[in-house]
């Protein structure tokens, strides 16, 4: 069961203070044309070249939903103390208000790995939040109150690592924007 959405308070509107992946439609958007490509081309090529049975229509259409499962990215949206990754049939929600570990292994580098202390985990790709700094900044701000407090036991030196990461990056890009790389 996930935890309820902490009450914002008597003057704060819920709906502004949740941040979205500012990327996620476009990236969604991209996963439907490439499989509907797919699907377009394969039958109108199998249609012209030797007719369209059913079951090769069939095989071409499972083959373009494999490829729109496969493409479509998990949107990642966050309100105050709570982060959450909605795949395509799971939802997963972590308190980042109550973080205990935080994993971003040296091996992968593209992804990061957060537990809470209700034991929900979730799984978030380095691209999302180098591309979303208030997504960065709100996780950073609450991981380390979660390692003030004493409950992110697992992860500080990750977190560290993570932090210089996103800031060369969004410095590498605020200097190619305004032509000084």
């Amino acid at each position: 069961m996930q935890p309820p959405l902490p009450f914002p308070g008597p003057h704060a509107h819920p709906a502004d203070d949740v941040l979205h992946d500012a990327d996620w439609p476009g990236e969604a958007r991209s996963a439907l044309v490439c499989a509907g490509l797919l699907l377009g081309t394969a039958l109108v090529v199998d249609a012209g070249a030797h007719g369209l049975p059913a079951g090769r229509a069939l095989g071409w259409i499972g083959l373009s939903v494999l490829l729109l499962v496969v493409l479509l990215p998990p949107r990642v949206s966050s309100a105050p103390g709570l982060l959450t990754v909605r795949g395509l049939w799971v939802v997963r929600t972590v308190r980042t208000d109550r973080l205990t570990a935080v994993a971003w292994p040296v091996g992968t580098g593209q992804s990061l790995v957060l537990r809470d202390e209700e034991g929900a985990r979730a799984e978030i790709d380095l691209r999302v939040l180098l591309a979303n700094p208030a997504l960065w900044l709100r996780l950073d701000a609450e991981a380390r109150d979660a390692r003030r407090r004493g409950t992110l036991d697992h992860g500080g030196p990750d977190l560290d690592r993570l932090s210089l990461r996103v800031h060369a990056e969004t410095a590498r890009a605020v200097l190619k924007v305004s032509g000084l790389e």
